[in-house]
């Protein structure tokens, strides 16, 4: 099936049948565009503003969604689709062509940092990586009532692999959010700090939607079981919600019961390390620890012979998330810890 160039205002989301699609955002420093695949699927019983999308590579060097949407654009038949299901594999093709977390070659910015008023609209936001936050508010967001953004922790971080969301105030819409993350089968499920502005999932959350975010993988390279954890957990959102038929059973930690809720929002959550050097883990993500227990040690090879500094635990919990490369930077988080809290339901 021939993949169509359009521009955004040029994308049909609700005639039945599949469309694949370019949409086409003019680039800032070549004559023509920046490409973003998009492929969408609509079944007969669609409803007006609702669906589903995911989002792979809002980062451009994360890339366990893309390969994970790559495969569900062959896996998914049109003949099983009831809903709208919309498949982006690559949002951020800016960074993506880079190998960066940011559109190095291009803005510069952070697409997850870039849904702010005025993205795309003023001059002083008017570059590819904002243009894109205003391609998804406009063409997107009218379409969709679940939203799946597909992480990892790039060449940054390297974490328990699981999903994430932000603490909800709605509970019908928290049990929602939490319900669907707990379907990928990871072996954590991670509520996060909710200051940072910008952010995709946030503001997707904000509009009522039910929103997963997720961390697959770590080191720019690409996880199996990422890649499994993530095809589950679309196909069971798709199949939960009436957009797909099939029947789809719970895997891995979701249906052992040993996964776990994990809250990383108080700044106790996150050690610091207070000067360069090179890190060092002693425990591996996803291990149980108490408050003050050494998790890691930051190493300073300009002082030989001065002692190691230890990287405590800051709360009791499980350890999230941990500096990915040796080399790491004076306020640097190097070791992310989470409170285990109950499940909802």
């Amino acid at each position: 099936m021939p993949r169509h160039i359009v521009k955004p205002a040029q994308l049909d989301l609700e005639s039945p049948g599949r469309r694949d699609y370019f949409v086409a955002l003019e680039h800032d420093s070549i004559w023509g565009d920046h490409l973003i695949p998009l492929t969408v699927m609509v079944g007969p019983d669609a409803k007006a503003g609702e669906g589903m999308v995911v989002f792979g590579s809002n980062h451009g060097n994360e890339y366990e969604g893309p390969v994970v949407i790559r495969h569900l654009l062959r896996d998914i038949d049109i003949g099983q689709v009831t809903g709208r299901i919309i498949l982006v594999p690559v949002l951020n093709p800016a960074a993506f062509r880079a190998g960066t977390r940011d559109s190095t070659l291009d803005d510069g910015a952070n697409l997850n940092r870039a849904f702010v008023d005025g993205a795309g609209t003023t001059p002083a936001l008017g570059r590819i990586t904002h243009r894109i936050a205003r391609f998804v508010r406009q063409a997107i967001w009218p379409h969709v009532h679940i939203v799946i953004d597909l992480h990892a922790g790039g060449d940054v971080g390297r974490f328990a692999p699981g999903t994430s969301f932000h603490p909800i105030d709605d509970p019908v819409q928290g049990r929602r959010i939490e319900e669907t993350a707990r379907w990928f089968g990871t072996p954590i499920v991670i509520v996060y700090q909710n200051e940072t502005p910008g952010l995709l999932p946030s503001e997707a959350e904000s509009l009522g939607k039910i929103t997963i975010g997720a961390e697959l993988g770590w080191g720019s390279a690409v996880q199996a079981n990422g890649v499994r954890w993530g095809k589950h957990g679309v196909l069971a959102a798709a199949m939960r919600n009436g957009l797909l038929d099939g029947r789809i059973e719970p895997i891995d930690h979701h249906r052992d019961k040993t996964q776990l809720k994990a809250e990383m929002v108080d700044r106790a959550c996150f050690t610091t390390t207070p000067f360069s050097g090179h890190y060092e883990p002693l425990l591996e993500c996803g291990t149980r620890v108490s408050a003050g227990e050494v998790v890691g040690l930051v190493h300073d090879f300009e002082r030989i012979d001065a002692p190691a500094w230890p990287a405590r635990a800051g709360v009791d919990g499980v350890v999230i998330g941990q500096a990915w490369g040796a080399r790491v930077r004076q306020g640097q988080h190097v070791v992310v810890t989470g409170k285990i809290l109950d499940w909802l339901d």
